[in-house]
């Protein structure tokens, strides 16, 4: 917790559970990410934390945006970003998405499929467009993340070739190829084995004369839970001899997507001890329910994949295993259960507790006010 954040939290009036991020986490994080891969530029993913005050620093220190929907781009336009430094990175869009997005002047789409570079074809040809760029995402095991990415997005490799070629034949610009080798990646040789992938379909796009230029290395860059993870630094230097073996003295531009990496450790979740209780006297594990769960902004929680650090203000006490749970009344808002989560004994009622490294993926998945519960407060500083 920085002292901004413990400042703010001494001074802020009782209103719930709420999310503190300190801008200035972020404005740090994004120096780093910009002196480890000094010629790569950082698409910040909008949707890890779509803050207006997050996007319009980001803005200022000349961060381009990886964006999911037209509200993103607009999200990104309105801080301050000019249309060429957005990317429509979802490969799942509505054509009326595409146009939308080409008269607010985007022109770098992601695709994954022949019937998604259709729908860019004809919006290209209804707006007028002359300049439109396509990359396509390739499928990544994501081997060594703890979050690995499923086969929703991206084609076979193989495939890849094909779906550039459709393009360059439609008359977009077939840029290059995107992978990710998944959320909170922590092996920094993960990228080796994709760019050597990434290599391949440059050579078979070069053979029918179609000539890459690009390569988005995504995301997958780690935030501090629980594990140590590896110095954003160490990725940079592992990524750029990835890049030397592969591609030699021809190093294409490249793209990173930063989302979890650049916000996550910015921001923390003060919440409260609702109830401590237990299912049966003879029960040596209590159920500790907080004022927040997978509803309210903690479904990163979801298959125990993500497991946030805690901290209580009896953490010197002795401690015991725990069930940690949300308040709504969904038997699937139970956060930590198969491995249950140690907490002070002493922990009572009342007590409030900081959920750390919860600047990403939070605020974004708790819209909806479950039950009632309104969606989860943010506060920038």
């Amino acid at each position: 917790m920085t002292s901004r954040i413990r400042e703010f939290l001494r001074n802020r009036r009782e209103d719930g559970p709420c999310l503190v991020v300190d801008l200035e986490v972020v404005r740090e994080n994004y120096t780093t990410f910009a002196k480890a891969l000094p010629d790569t530029r950082i698409f910040y993913a909008v949707k890890a934390n779509p803050a207006p005050e997050v996007l319009r620093l980001l803005a200022g220190l000349g961060s381009c945006f990886d964006t999911a929907s037209v509200v993103e781009i607009q999200l990104a336009l309105d801080a301050g970003a000019a249309p060429e430094r957005i990317s429509f990175g979802n490969t799942i869009k509505k054509e009326r998405d595409i146009v939308r997005a080409l008269e607010l002047g985007v022109r770098l789409f992601a695709v994954d499929c022949q019937a998604e570079v259709d729908k860019i074809g004809r919006a290209v040809a209804q707006v007028g467009a002359r300049d439109a760029k396509v990359f396509c995402r390739v499928l990544c095991d994501g081997a060594g993340a703890e979050w690995p990415l499923s086969r929703k997005f991206g084609c076979d490799p193989q495939m890849a070739p094909d779906v550039l070629e459709h393009a360059h034949r439609l008359g977009l610009e077939a840029y290059g190829v995107s992978f990710h080798v998944g959320s909170q990646q922590r092996n920094t040789e993960a990228w080796d084995g994709a760019l050597a992938m990434a290599s391949s379909v440059f050579r078979a796009c070069a053979e029918r004369g179609i000539f890459l230029s690009m390569v988005n290395l995504g995301g997958g860059f780690p935030a501090k839970y629980l594990k140590q993870v590896p110095a954003v630094g160490a990725y940079g230097n592992s990524i750029f001899q990835a890049l030397r073996r592969h591609f030699g003295n021809r190093i294409p531009e490249t793209i990173i997507e930063p989302g979890r990496g650049m916000v996550g450790n910015a921001g923390l979740i003060q919440a409260e001890v609702v109830l401590v209780s237990k299912k049966s006297d003879e029960d040596r594990v209590r159920w500790v329910y907080l004022d927040i769960g997978k509803f309210g902004g903690l479904a990163e929680t979801m298959d125990e994949a993500i497991r946030y650090p805690i901290r209580t203000p009896r953490d010197s006490d002795a401690k015991a295993p725990c069930v940690l749970a949300g308040p709504t009344c969904d038997s699937a808002d139970v956060l930590y259960e198969k491995d249950p989560y140690w907490l002070p004994v002493s922990i009572e009622i009342g007590d409030k507790v900081l959920i750390e490294g919860t600047g990403a993926y939070t605020t974004t998945y708790s819209a909806v006010a479950f039950n009632g519960f309104p969606p989860l407060k943010s506060y920038i500083i």
